[in-house]
């Protein structure tokens, strides 16, 4: 039984983005890219941007699972604030959707990708490469991040809400 899942790099300014589908041990890349906001906006016409975005995005690809990387660390805690708020609109768009939602660490992505808790993001991007068989390292980081999280979850198994 195949499956498609989309992961989620959350951001305000630059979402990533990736698609893939998973039928047995094969995944293969769907879409990927970058929802990206302008920073002449108001924060919440930003939000409200993501998430008319989002939502096209699950229109088109029509998920079984969306992923969504879980706040980790940041040095700056305005930022992480801005970015928890657009992981909350993103979530909300997920739920409103019926979509089995599915959340990683920062730490779980690069160990299930790599091997390695501590991967550098060199790492994981070569090894999204190889296992999507794509030709290129996907761009923006974002976009390879945000297809990291869809392979990571592909093993998740579904339960429908």
């Amino acid at each position: 039984m195949s499956k498609v899942i989309l992961g989620i790099d959350p951001g305000y300014g630059r979402t990533g983005y990736g698609v893939i589908e998973s039928e047995g041990s094969k995944l293969t890349s769907i879409d990927y890219g970058v929802i990206e906001t302008s920073s002449g906006d108001e924060f919440l016409q930003r939000l409200k941007d993501l998430h008319k975005e989002l939502q096209r995005i699950i229109k088109k690809h029509n998920p079984d699972l969306i992923a969504v990387e879980d706040l980790f660390f940041y040095n700056n805690a305005k930022t992480a604030i801005k970015v928890g708020q657009a992981r909350g609109v993103i979530l909300l768009t997920a739920v409103n959707a019926n979509i089995q939602v599915h959340e990683l660490t920062p730490l779980q992505v690069k160990q299930g990708i790599c091997g390695y808790g501590q991967a550098d993001k060199l790492q994981v991007q070569k090894m999204v490469k190889t296992i999507l068989n794509l030709k290129t390292i996907p761009k923006p980081d974002d976009a390879a991040d945000a297809l990291a999280i869809a392979v990571c979850a592909s093993s998740v198994k579904l339960i429908k809400l």
